[in-house]
């Protein structure tokens, strides 16, 4: 069955938690939604990591980012950049490249911040670049969402954003959750329509 691969990495809950609203977006399209993360990255050059994490969304493995349908793709900010969890991630797969085994997949980001000025769009614009040199099909969310336009806390037309504020407590409002399903549903509709035109 296709699947729209969910993959974030989250430190204090606010991506992941808006993986899952992706991944309940998808799932109302009619596709299957597999959530997935990345291991910390580490200075210590001998840190490992279990191979099954202590809670939430098992690790992502090649295997799963090549035979999806389409990829959401989170990460919180880090200066304005995605962490480099995430980077460490996609840095790997030069093998799934070389062979396009992504190209002509569709993909859309999000990202969680402290501050509604912390990095959002940069974040997400970056995520995009390793994704183009994959050849996937960027996809954002149009302003035929109309809480893009009223939005007072996250949300661009580049994806779904979050303001987790500097404690990162925040929980996402109704409009951040919207938006969040809103890219999962399109994600779930171009990956099917892709499917049926190929």
């Amino acid at each position: 069955m296709p699947y729209i691969l969910v993959l974030y990495y989250s430190r204090q809950g606010a991506t992941a938690e808006m993986a899952r609203q992706i991944a309940r977006g998808v799932e109302t399209a009619g596709l299957e939604a597999r959530l997935r993360t990345v291991p910390a990255v580490s200075t210590d050059h001998e840190a490992t990591a279990a191979p099954v994490p202590d809670s939430g969304a098992p690790y992502c493995t090649l295997e799963d980012l090549e035979h999806c349908a389409g990829l959401a793709l989170g990460s919180p900010t880090r200066f304005g950049n995605m962490a480099a969890a995430l980077k460490y991630f996609l840095d790997g797969t030069s093998g799934l490249w070389m062979k396009s085994a992504l190209a002509g997949k569709p993909a859309g980001v999000f990202t969680s911040t402290s501050s509604m000025h912390g990095g959002q769009e940069t974040t997400l614009l970056s995520m995009m670049l390793p994704l183009m040199h994959q050849g996937m099909l960027i996809v954002g969310l149009p302003y035929t969402e109309p809480e893009l336009a009223r939005t007072r806390e996250g949300g661009t037309p580049y994806g779904p954003s979050h303001v987790a504020g500097l404690d990162s407590q925040q929980a996402l409002t109704a409009t951040e959750k919207h938006l969040c399903q809103a890219l999962g549903r399109r994600l779930a509709d171009i990956a099917s329509a892709l499917k049926t035109t190929a």
